[in-house]
């Protein structure tokens, strides 16, 4: 199982929103780039980094993005980044492969174009990432405010028959809470054969962890809980 620290990035700065609303932000730093040089420092395997500036208005073609950080925290570290935040056209898409993210997680796009997925190599399709962001069971796109149509079964089925193997599933009423995870959702994913669930929000402990591991997810992101000093990256990865 892989511990993912995420970096999420608004307005140049590391911060945490709960349930991915603006007026709960808490700021936990200025520098990025620092913040990726530390976990990397710490031993992940792979870092998370949300562009919500992207993600929160109408793309990562927009004006009001932080893509320049994160090509930067791509050039400055080692070790694989995962891109996610407003990528919601197959140009940007293609561009931030080609600047090096190992993986990219995408929503709105894969959902309101799905074709898109079919317009890239085998390659590059193994190394997308659907986000699944659900309220009550239905998944929500454009910034979790509007709802797909897509049940969470529904999707990651949908997806796969489209050549996708990962899904990162966000609980978006616990993002941020440091409430535990959804195991009920998680493990109902987990239980589609071939899928692989990276787990998001909610998460607050080792032994959070541990149950996420053992339902079957593949990998779990740690947000507000490594800012708060309530799990250590090394310890988590030791565990595991």
């Amino acid at each position: 199982m892989n511990i993912i620290p995420a970096i999420d990035i608004l307005e140049g700065q590391v911060v945490r929103l709960v349930k991915g609303e603006l007026q709960n932000k808490i700021v936990y730093s200025d520098n990025p780039i620092e913040i990726a040089q530390k976990f990397e420092k710490q031993g992940a395997d792979i870092i998370h980094v949300v562009d919500l500036d992207a993600a929160l208005t109408t793309g990562w073609n927009n004006n009001q993005n932080n893509t320049e950080i994160i090509l930067k925290i791509i050039d400055t570290i080692k070790i694989p980044v995962q891109v996610a935040g407003g990528i919601r056209s197959i140009d940007s898409l293609n561009k931030m492969f080609e600047k090096k993210a190992q993986k990219i997680v995408i929503g709105t796009l894969a959902y309101k174009q799905p074709q898109v997925l079919q317009q890239l190599p085998k390659e590059k399709v193994e190394n997308i990432v659907i986000s699944i962001d659900q309220i009550k069971g239905i998944v929500m796109i454009n910034g979790w405010r509007q709802p797909s149509g897509f049940k969470v079964n529904e999707a990651i089925k949908f997806f796969m028959a489209k050549g996708i193997k990962e899904f990162l599933l966000t609980t978006v009423d616990r993002d941020g809470t440091l409430n535990g995870p959804d195991l009920d959702t998680l493990s109902y994913a987990s239980n589609v054969s071939g899928a692989k669930i990276i787990a998001s929000g909610g998460i607050s402990s080792i032994e959070d962890i541990i149950r996420v591991k053992n339902i079957g997810c593949s990998a779990v992101i740690l947000g507000k809980s490594i800012y708060d000093g309530k799990i250590d990256v090394k310890k988590a990865i030791s565990v595991v």
